[in-house]
Parts: C-alpha cells; structure tokens; sequence
C-alpha cells in the first residue's frame, strides 16, 4: 500500500519543482525594531489611489513595512538567503529559514519588485524537503500529495467564486440599467424582460410591452404618450444616471481607491513582479464588484470587461491565502494571477480559450506550460459556473450570438481591410487623446475633483444619450443589435428595408436576399453616424476616470457601428450596382450577398485591435463570442490591419500607454531596446556622484553598520573584501540586514553596537575582551548577477526581462564598479525616447 502512495505521489508531484517560488511575509510579533510590528490578518487594508494625488497606506498582513525610509534607488537580490544572526557565545550553526526562520526575512516593501531568482530558489528548498520527508512516513507522503494538488484545486475556487461574481454582475446591471426607464410592479427586482416573460398580453409586434412593466411616466403622469411623459421619463433617466454614478464614484473614493480604472494595466505591472499592496485585497474586490454595476448601469460609455479580470485577480489573491504554498511565495502567486487573468475574460466574453491566449498574449510576463494548463482549467470551471447562472436568458455564454452563416467572398477583403485602417486609426487617436486627457487630469485642479469630474460626464452623457436610441442603450445591447442580421420577422430600424413582394425574393432559409433601404433604415443610419461621434469623443473622457472602466464593450461599439454603415452601404451598392465587374459572377439579382452584420463584426474586432494591439486572442475571442468560425479569415485580416496601421503612429498599445503614464517600473518585453550604450554609460554612482556605499565583509561595527543603513534609502548593499580592493563578495538585502541585526540583539547575549558584523565563513581573532561577532553570512547572497562594464545595453536589458532581475552589479575584472538597478534602465530608456526620466514611480 505504501509503495502504491509512493508512485502515485511520484506520478503528481513532478512538476513543483518547476516554476518561481518565494516566502511570504510574516509578521514580526516581537522585538523593538522600529517599524515592525505584527500585522492585521488583511491584506489589503491600505487604500492607495493610484491615479490620483494622494496616497494613503495603513497596514497590512503581508509585509511589515520598515519606517527607516523609502528605498529609491538599489533593488534587491539574492539566491536562496540564509537568515540567520550569530555572535559568539551562542550556537554557530546557521539557522536554516525552513526550520526556525527569522521573521520578515525574505520579504518586501510595498512598491518594491520581487526577486525572481531568490524565490526559485526557495520554491525549490521547500519541495527538496517536501519530497524528503514524504518517504519517512505515510502522512507526510499525503501531505505531498495534497501540496501538489493544492494548484488545482485553488484554480477551482478560482473559476467558481469569479464565475457566480461575474454572473451577479451581468445580472444587477441588467435590472438596474431597466431601471432607468422603469419598473416591475410584480417586483422591483425584475428586470424590464423577465417582467414579461410570464404576461399572457404581450404582443409579437410590442413584445416589450406589458401591463406589469410601467415607465415613470405611466407612474408619475399616468401618460404614455405625449410630449410631457417624454420630459418625465428623460429627467428620470438622468436622475438615475446621476445616482448610479454618484454612489459608484463615492465607494471607491471613500472605501478602495484601487478599484477605479481597468486593472488590467496595474495587474500587467503586478505580474511583472511589482508589488501594489492592497490592490488585490478583499475591500478592493468588493467595492470593484459593486461599483461596477453602478457605473455600468449609469450609462456611462465604459465596459465591465476589464473590471473583471481585475475582479478574478483580486479572487485568486483572497484564495492564495488559504493554500501555504502560495500565501508564502509571491512568485508562484503570480503564476496563479495569470491563470486569474484568463479567468476574467473568459467570464466577460464567455471565451475561455480566448482568456487563456488573452492572458499569454497580452498580460502575463512568465507564463510556464504549467500556468497555461491550469489557466484552461479555471476559465473551463469559470464558463460553466457562468452558463449555470445563465444571466443572459440565452442558455449561451454570450449576448452576441450571430444566427447568420452566410458565406463572404473574396472580393470583401478590401472593405474589411478598409475596417481595419479605420480600426488602427481610431485607436492610435483614442490612445494619444486618453492619455493627454489623463495627464491633463494628473497635473491640474480637475484631478481633485473626481466626483464632480464622474456626475458632470454622466449628467452629459445622459443627457446626449437619451433622444438616441443607440446611445440610450447598453453597449452591450447595442453590440447585440449591430450584429443581428434581419429576418422576416424583425422589427428593428435596422431592418427598416422595403419589403419583398413575393416569397420568391427571399433567400434560403429565414435569410432574406438584398433589399433596398427603406425610411426607417435612413433614420437608423443617421442615428448610428451621430451615435458613432458621440462615441468616438465621450470614451476618450470616461475612460480613466475614478469609477470602474473597462474599454472593450466602447472601442467594440465604435467599430461596430462603423462596420454596420459601411456594411449596408456595400449591400446597397451590390443591389443598385450588381452588373459591376466586382460583383458580377457572385452577386446575382435577388441573393443574398452583402452581410452587414459581418461588417460590424470585423469592425469591432479591428477598433480592439487598434486600441489595445492584441492579434490571436482577439480572433478567437471574436469567433467564441459570437460563433461564427466561418468568419476567421476576414476578423484575423482586419486585426493584423489595425494593427499594423496603429504600430505606424506609435507601438504602444492603451494599457501599455497607461502604465508609463503612472511611472510603473514595467520593462516592456514587445519593446526593443536599439541604443548602443554599455552598462558603464548607465550604471551609478556616474562620474560626479558620491562613492558607492558598500560593506566590507569583515572590520564593520554594528554601530558602523547601522549608521551606514540609516544615512541611505537603498534596498541593498553590495559586501566587498575591503575598502582598498573593491573585490565584490556578494550582496544583501537592507531590510533582511536590519531585521537580522534586531533579532540578534533581542534573542542572543553580548551583542553591542561595538560587535564586529562579519561576512566570512569564519570569524577573524579578536581580542579576549572584545564583544562577540555579529556573523550574518547567512543572508548574504554569494552569486549575484553581474556584468562587465563593457556589456552592450541591450544584452543587459534583456537579462533583466528574462531573468526578472531588480539590480546587476557591475565590474571590472573582479572588482566592483557600480549597480545597474530596473530604474536606472526605465531612466535611461525614457531619455531616449525624450520622455522625462524622473517620471518613475519605482519605490
């Protein structure tokens, strides 16, 4: 029995070894080192607005922050570190940080960048013991199965808890958004559609219609017509607006700052390996998920998309916490916040393989085959929670399911390529239009003001939107209706064709052949050009502002509307025109040839395209939302075409934009890096500086020691033979040197500030009076990463993206000339690009 254990453990534990590991960060119950202390059990306690000018932290159970200072300049590093202080008179062994570790070693600051390689190595210490001891017994053996199941099993919870959130979201927004117009007398909680669905008086024609549905007119006026029921119902419209608006931006002012915007931006950064404390948390989750549905349902032009992924992330991080493999270790935390990101388009479109390829495309900066796989394993979970709750009524994932199958030919690559243009234009000018909005906003009074900034775009866009039907309706909604091809029975503006006269110019099926417009599709058409402007000009002001934003449902509304206007007007060209040399031999008299909604289609795909550059998951999320594989060569045309057309005008794509907009420490991996400088034009101290403060491995006091911390705000320190010979020895980290240094003090006699601090492997003689060694090689990293003072810049940048590094130690034959950290080279390329250097947020 135990041998069969034995391989069945063998069989599922392969692959922990794999992958990015690290330690959490406990508390630091005793002790009198300043600034720590023992946390809350949140974390996410500290609010921090990001886009704004404020920043207000409070504590957390993730990290104790060190109250000596900001660390503004050197990163932190290190393979594998030892904590351990050791003087004389106690034991000598070194104290091993799986067995009696010293609290707070390990850790890291808010706003500090994670150490790839030290939590590799940890990740892999820990399963050496795991797999270890797992044959000393049959408990420990399932304790290894169970850890090696934990990664699954936690994407589980991940799929379920985002999928029953996002079908809330669609459902409360849905109710509240009918809410503006009406309400359910059998209800109040009944939206304008399911109120209706058991009335036995609706009508095929006013199916929208019935006795339980009453607009505030009909309420207020008893009137359902006429011009004053019309002033009534659009004053209500916008108090409602104002409200929803209102209490959305109040939340997250007053409770979670984190949840305004997209997320996606910040989530790029986090899973680059940056630390946001709080960002993630569970007051963020829940502010996130209630004021979306405000904002949403206030008509504002923005999407809940984005928020969701934002939303997903914030699940996967409250979960980590009950798995210890991933509570202790940011590095394989992040692998579970990619998994998340897939998880969060997947319920937003109802395309897990899109989420999946969304996440490896677009968002995720280590994505190893073990994150790939269980990435489809929570967005299959998150798809079925959400079909389960069927919050669209459908029995589908998706509202924009397309009925229509018609085959395209040829000869419309030119128009959808012609989408595609327009797509890559629409975004490179959205991009330079949000961003100068946002910086407008960042660097005068109108970013004090959020509140007033939401109700005074809100009351505007209620107030433009309202007499417009296409704007008066969801962005969802209005997708929905772009897409929609007409049939027989369709009652919308859209189809407002002249009808056939007999059944013989009708197509096959329910399709009809090409028609010529009538009045009502004049008067659609109309409204969908000045619904195309109104669009186009109010997204670029929404999005950004302190409310939930997402952007996928406006820059899809756009592209959809374009592509339905010029989809009818090829469709009236092909009637009008079908002895003409492009439509002759395919276009035959009473067809049917054209497909507007297809149009629309390739018109949403290409303004995504356009504004945020993604390519493959975007084909795949186009055809899973909609259905139509048929479609995928005209959606990958239209895509490539945007974005090439948007890459012309500027590479980078809104949430690219967005995050050098904030200052965030991201080195962008689709960027390339054509300068000729070496890493000794970028590396400090520069010529004119102060000499690089360094340890020595051995003649230091503790009292020396602790002067040198506090005169200086730098994460590290690189340790040198000596001051004369400059031979680098290796590095540590401030904040492990100064809790080591306060745990020895606290629990080990003899330590002064007169002790020497040594890096050796063996302590030098001292006189017989002296006070015993502090020895602190324990948490000195012996390997870190250097270059040579000649390394060509753009060798060195890439060792940072792949490697993930905070700082590189650069030499010259052995001896130590400067460090190079991640901020230095975000400077050194914003000088480059003109771009002001000391925007960097970085710690």
């Amino acid at each position: 029995m135990f041998q069969y254990w034995t391989n069945l453990f063998r069989k599922y534990t392969s692959e922990i070894g794999r992958g990015f590991g690290g330690m959490d960060n406990p508390g630091y119950r005793t002790g009198s080192f300043d600034g720590l202390h023992h946390p809350s059990d949140d974390d996410d306690d500290e609010m921090v607005d990001i886009a704004g000018a404020t920043l207000d932290f409070s504590t957390t159970d993730d990290v104790p922050p060190l109250s000596s200072g900001g660390y503004n300049e050197y990163g932190t590093s290190g393979v594998g570190g030892r904590a351990a202080g050791v003087n004389g008179n106690g034991p000598t062994k070194l104290v091993d940080p799986l067995e009696d570790p010293v609290p707070g070693v390990g850790t890291y600051e808010d706003f500090n960048t994670i150490d790839w390689v030290r939590e590799k190595s940890k990740d892999r210490d820990r399963h050496r013991e795991i797999t270890s001891k797992s044959r000393q017994s049959t408990v420990a053996l399932l304790h290894s199965v169970s850890d090696a199941f934990s990664g699954w099993l936690l994407m589980l919870l991940v799929g379920l808890m985002s999928g029953a959130l996002a079908g809330g979201i669609d459902i409360s927004a849905h109710w509240l958004t009918d809410m503006k117009e009406g309400v359910c007398l059998n209800g109040f909680w009944f939206n304008h559609e399911h109120c209706c669905w058991t009335s036995n008086e609706t009508t095929f024609q006013e199916r929208d219609r019935c006795p339980q549905w009453k607009s505030w007119a009909e309420l207020i006026t008893g009137a359902t017509e006429g011009p004053f029921a019309y002033i009534v119902n659009y004053l209500m419209y916008i108090v409602w607006a104002l409200l929803f608006s209102f209490l959305a931006v109040t939340l997250v002012r007053a409770f979670a700052p984190y949840a305004c915007g997209s997320g996606i931006p910040e989530i790029k950064t986090i899973l680059s390996g940056f630390i946001i404390r709080g960002y993630l948390g569970k007051w963020t989750l829940i502010i996130k998920t209630i004021t979306l549905v405000l904002a949403v349902s206030s008509g504002l032009s923005l999407g809940k998309e984005g928020p969701l992924v934002h939303v997903a992330c914030c699940c996967a991080n409250i979960l980590c916490h009950l798995f210890t493999k991933y509570r202790k270790n940011e590095a394989k935390r992040r692998e579970v916040l990619s998994a998340a990101a897939a998880v969060g388009v997947s319920v937003a479109f109802g395309a897990p393989i899109g989420g999946v390829l969304f996440s490896l495309e677009e968002v995720s900066y280590y994505f190893p085959l073990k994150t790939l796989w269980r990435s489809f394993f929570a967005a299959l979970v998150a798809a079925f929670t959400l079909r389960s709750i069927n919050p669209f009524g459908n029995s589908r994932l998706v509202l924009f399911y397309v009925e229509f199958h018609a085959p395209w030919h040829l000869l419309e690559l030119a128009p959808f390529i012609l989408l595609g243009i327009f797509g890559g234009l629409w975004g490179a000018l959205f991009i330079r239009a949000n961003i100068a909005w946002c910086r407008r906003r960042k660097s005068t009074r109108l970013g004090h003001y959020p509140i007033i900034e939401v109700l005074v775009v809100a009351g505007f866009t209620a107030l433009l939107s309202y007499p417009n039907s296409y704007t008066r309706m969801s962005g969802a909604e209005l997708i929905s209706e772009l897409f929609n091809d007409c049939s027989l029975l369709d009652s919308s503006q859209l189809c407002g064709y002249q009808q056939p006269s007999n059944i013989s110019e009708t197509g096959v099926g329910n399709t009809l052949a090409d028609r010529p417009a009538g009045p009502g599709l004049y008067t659609a058409l109309w409204q969908l050009a000045l619904a195309l402007v109104f669009k186009m000009m109010i997204t670029v002001v929404t999005f950004g502002m302190k409310v939930p934003s997402g952007l996928f449902i406006p820059s899809m509304a756009v592209g959809a509307i374009a592509g339905r206007l010029l989809g009818v007007g090829m469709e009236q060209l092909a009637y009008y025109n079908h002895d003409w040399i492009i439509f002759k031999g395919w276009c035959s008299p009473g067809a049917d040839c054209i497909t507007p909604g297809l149009y629309a289609m390739v018109g949403a795909a290409a303004c995504l395209g356009g504004v945020t550059r993604m390519t493959v998951s975007l084909v795949v999320i186009m055809f899973e939302l909609t259905g139509g594989l048929e479609y995928i060569v005209p959606l990958m045309a239209a895509t490539m075409t945007s974005k090439w057309v948007a890459d012309a005008f500027g590479r980078e794509g809104i949430y690219e934009a967005h995050i050098r907009l904030n200052g965030y420490p991201f080195l962008e991996p689709k960027e390339e890096f054509e300068h000729n400088s070496l890493a000794v034009d970028v590396m400090r101290p520069r010529r004119a500086d102060p000499a690089l403060a360094v340890l020595t491995q051995e003649g230091m006091t503790v009292g020396e020691v602790e002067s040198l911390v506090e005169s200086t705000h730098y994460s590290g320190f690189p340790v040198v033979v000596s001051q004369e010979s400059q031979r680098l020895v290796g590095f540590v980290l401030r904040r492990d040197l100064l809790i080591s240094i306060d745990n020895a003090r606290q629990r080990q006699e003899g330590v002064v500030s007169a002790s020497q601090v040594v890096f050796t492997e063996h302590a030098p003689s001292q006189a017989p009076d002296a006070p015993p060694p502090l020895r602190l090689r324990g948490i000195l990293d012996l390997s870190p990463f250097t270059v040579t003072d000649h390394t060509p810049m753009d060798i060195t940048v890439d060792i940072f993206r792949k490697l993930g590094l905070r700082q590189c130690l650069v030499t010259h034959n052995g001896r130590l000339l400067g460090i190079i950290t991640k901020k230095d080279i975000l400077k050194h390329m914003a000088q480059i690009a003109n771009r002001d250097p000391d925007s960097i947020l970085f710690n």
